[in-house]
């Protein structure tokens, strides 16, 4: 470990969040004298307060120990290269159209791949006045449901959340062309372009 690139990290971080050494010193429980320490690059922060600066800091962790953040490409905006992901904790949905680096819970999530489609679910698209009914066979139990529906096209995405034991249909407002993705927690992510 670089403890002059983490210094100087660690101090260019403290400074874009507005803190002084004293404010980041309390925030973790040390001496400001201990963070001017690790600003000056003659010594690294213990094991013990890494969790803690990456949060204070909103940085990731593991960059921040290698001295630099690495930024992502820039976002071409690209909704056809649309990528999801899911947290194996908590459940949340999150979605990117370029390459990113997507953490939540403390891990780095990896995007889902597309699967073949295993089964057929029947998917049923009702038009009504303003938008469409969309139903599907598919059981919602607690091991085996669709834990969200993406609707895709252009330069929107419509996100829908869906539970066990909720019933398998959603609404979206009536746009044609597009495509539909859907995640079953068993079974994976599937795409379907040709329903509307």
């Amino acid at each position: 470990m670089d403890c002059t690139k983490v210094g100087k990290l660690i101090a260019h971080l403290r400074k874009e969040k507005g803190m002084t050494q004293k404010n980041l010193a309390d925030a973790i429980g040390v001496l400001n004298k201990t963070v001017s320490k690790w600003e000056c690059g003659l010594g690294c922060p213990d094991l013990s307060y890494w969790a803690d600066l990456s949060s204070i800091l909103g940085v990731d962790m593991v960059q921040m120990m290698e001295g630099e953040i690495i930024s992502n490409k820039p976002d071409s905006g690209n909704i056809d290269k649309i990528l999801f992901y899911v947290c194996p904790d908590c459940g949340n949905i999150l979605v990117s159209t370029g390459s990113a680096s997507i953490f939540c819970c403390g891990r780095k999530l990896e995007r889902l791949n597309l699967v073949e489609k295993t089964e057929e679910l029947g998917i049923s698209i009702e038009e009504t006045d303003i938008d469409y009914y969309i139903t599907f066979n598919h059981p919602m139990e607690k091991k085996h449901y669709i834990s969200f529906a993406a609707y895709v096209k252009n330069d929107r995405v419509l996100l829908n959340r869906l539970y066990p034991e909720q019933s398998p249909a959603f609404r979206i407002p009536i746009n044609y062309g597009g495509k539909l993705y859907l995640y079953c927690v068993k079974d994976g992510l599937t795409v379907y372009s040709d329903l509307f």
